[in-house]
């Protein structure tokens, strides 16, 4: 007689009513888990089997020797390889929070190397047009079209050279950060905070695609087109899965490493 057994979802066997009863008496396998064998309708907790005892014993059944087997709850895999997948752990706020801090400050670098080409004398006026251009700013009765007209002053003082420099350098952190996503499904931000992006359902490593590029580049497109839409992006983080919208998204979330 062949046994199957089944445990959370799980089906291993089959296995002769010698090694059922082996691993009962030592409690490899429970009273609780449900069993299944020809001649049966429907599966059924061993409990009920063998009416509450830790032996079953079949009417009418005389079985051989066998050797003994213990309980693999993944047929497919020898009882020694079989491993318990570790429970993991959502990532809290505070350490999202200060993942994404510290890859936004990543991204700063590239203002001042803008500045980073002019001599004393260009750097002077550029300072006195952002002081100029900041104090217009703060007036709220001041003219769109002088604002305007002080923000290209101050871009038509970068030189090619700067505006070369700078693209390749967020190409770069670019590429950085989206290797480091794809490898690990961490950014550096996450790496030094210890989370890990991972598929929502099975918590498995995700793609390219959905950790990087539907994650990060969408939203980061979206997030400068409309402002607004970053805040209510992170409301959905205080969630019970811990979800922001890029992570609904692309079905990520986001765990301890």
């Amino acid at each position: 007689m062949q046994i199957y057994l089944a445990r959370n979802n799980q089906q291993a066997g089959p296995y002769t009513i010698e090694q059922l009863n082996q691993m009962l008496a030592s409690q490899q396998v429970l009273l609780t888990d449900l069993a299944w064998h020809q001649g049966m309708t429907e599966w059924k907790a061993l409990g009920e089997l063998t009416q509450g005892q830790l032996v079953y014993q079949p009417a009418g059944y005389t079985a051989p020797a066998a050797p003994q087997q213990t309980f693999n709850p993944n047929p497919a895999a020898p009882a020694s390889q079989t491993k318990a997948k570790p429970e993991q752990s959502l990532a809290s706020i505070p350490s999202r929070a200060l993942a994404k801090i510290v890859d936004l400050l990543l991204w700063l670098p590239a203002t001042y190397i803008l500045t980073a080409f002019f001599n004393e004398q260009e750097s002077a006026a550029f300072n006195k047009l952002n002081e100029q251009f900041m104090t217009t700013m703060m007036d709220a009765n001041a003219n769109p079209a002088l604002i305007q007209s002080l923000q290209n002053q101050m871009f038509d003082m970068f030189s090619q050279q700067a505006w070369m420099a700078m693209t390749a350098y967020l190409v770069i952190m670019l590429m950085i950060q989206g290797y480091l996503i794809t490898k690990s499904g961490q950014s550096i931000g996450k790496k030094l905070t210890k989370i890990q992006i991972v598929d929502a359902e099975t918590g498995e490593q995700t793609s390219t695609l959905r950790a990087f590029t539907l994650r990060s580049i969408v939203f980061i497109l979206l997030n400068f087109m409309f402002l607004f839409l970053a805040i209510i992006d992170y409301l959905f983080a205080f969630g019970p899965k811990r979800q922001t919208l890029h992570d609904k998204l692309a079905k990520t979330k986001v765990v301890k490493r």
